[in-house]
């Protein structure tokens, strides 16, 4: 979770940004949430912001335009886990889900078991590795023994609540069975006390002046680049075609820190650069070093081989993971680790190789990169790589 900050500090653009790189915005006592963002409060008067979509919209508007959204790891046992959770913390089905109550972490894994009719060791295994990414991702929150659900649940729209009872009045109980091992860090109580407060109007300012009609399409335009895998044709959305509509676009980016990102008849978005340079929200240094390592096995020499072009970030040309041990002096579980935060970050992408045993590539996020941005990890890139060369010379000398 991120540190709690007083929001005086936090404008509103940079608060957008920490939300969406960190997860929820924690906030102090009885402090208000940033305009355009959720606040859910504890019993303490503390809570969380969330940013809230335009319109009440959410990703699932992508299905409707066929445009794949952002791949989760083991999407489906990360579904079912988390629809195990919800059969365990959602005890009052008359209330809404959030915050429920708190279930132990052997609760929830029988009732996974319980609804996929399997108990090996691998299931198990597929099933804690997805407490730990639904933790991560502020979905649960698990530690002590317990799971409780998280802050994003809180984010459900209020008209899917009769669906997700139906959802939880079929699915099976946990059996008897305890699974009795902790699986994540120890993580702070959280009383059951709880309000959601969601704004009103959001984005109507910008919005308002718009038909019906071409207030939908910015909206979906707006959760594709925000949401969608890759960049997306402007061929299908018409709010990326039109510049009047583009520039509507553009200012409910801008106002969560956001910029749209152009390609070849394709946009995505990005964060602003100079809201990005404060969000202070860096992968740690391990992370750093695994991934300036597979940059430079899977783009800068392929690129200094001429069979990768200048300007791409994409790369068909695998790290294996045999090559990070034997460039690195970390222990295997950091190393993994490493690996694990940087694919829930869409920082790197693991991918397969034929017969051989494949590797990584970076991800999906390196679309997203503003042109600014690109420089700057080019420059970097050389650095690293080549630290000695008249290149690496002529960037430090450009820097001073």
């Amino acid at each position: 979770m991120s540190e709690v900050r007083p929001a005086s500090e936090v404008t509103t653009e940079l608060a957008h940004v920490r939300a969406r790189a960190a997860g929820p915005l924690a906030l102090e006592a009885d402090a208000p949430a940033p305009r355009g963002m959720i606040r859910l409060a504890r019993g303490d008067g503390s809570g969380f912001a969330l940013p809230a979509w335009p319109d009440g919209a959410t990703p699932a508007v992508l299905e409707e335009y066929q445009v794949a959204p952002v791949q989760v790891e083991r999407s489906g046992e990360t579904r079912r886990v988390l629809a195990a959770a919800l059969k365990c913390c959602w005890s009052d089905l008359t209330a809404d889900p959030w915050p429920g109550a708190p279930a132990p972490v052997d609760d929830v894994l029988a009732a996974y078991r319980a609804l996929i009719g399997r108990g090996d060791d691998l299931m198990r295994n597929w099933a804690v590795g997805a407490l730990r990414r639904l933790h991560d991702s502020a979905w649960l929150v698990v530690g002590d023994g317990l799971v409780r659900l998280g802050p994003r649940c809180a984010s459900w729209p209020a008209e899917s609540h009769a669906q997700l009872r139906e959802l939880v009045r079929r699915l099976p109980a946990p059996g008897a069975e305890a699974a009795g091992l902790d699986v994540l860090p120890t993580a702070g109580a959280a009383g059951t006390a709880a309000s959601v407060t969601v704004p009103e109007a959001v984005d109507d300012d910008v919005l308002g002046p718009l038909d019906e009609r071409r207030r939908a399409e910015v909206v979906a335009a707006f959760m594709a680049v925000e949401h969608a895998a890759e960049p997306v044709h402007e061929a299908r959305f018409p709010a990326l075609r039109d510049p009047a509509l583009r520039r509507v676009l553009a200012e409910l980016l801008q106002r969560r820190g956001r910029v749209l990102v152009p390609g070849r008849e394709v946009w995505t978005s990005g964060y602003a650069d100079d809201v990005a340079a404060e969000a202070g929200t860096a992968p740690g240094e391990a992370e750093r070093a695994v991934l300036t390592l597979v940059l430079i096995h899977s783009v800068a020499i392929p690129r200094a081989e001429g069979v990768l072009p200048a300007d791409s970030w994409s790369s068909p040309f695998p790290t294996q993971v045999e090559e990070l041990r034997r460039h690195t002096m970390m222990p295997i579980g950091e190393l993994e680790a490493a690996l694990r935060a940087l694919r829930h970050a869409g920082l790197l992408t693991q991918v397969k190789a034929g017969e051989e045993a494949g590797g990584y590539v970076p991800g999906p996020q390196f679309h997203r990169l503003t042109g600014r941005a690109r420089r700057r990890l080019q420059e970097e890139l050389i650095l690293a790589a080549g630290p000695n060369t008249p290149l690496a010379a002529a960037v430090r000398a450009k820097r001073r």
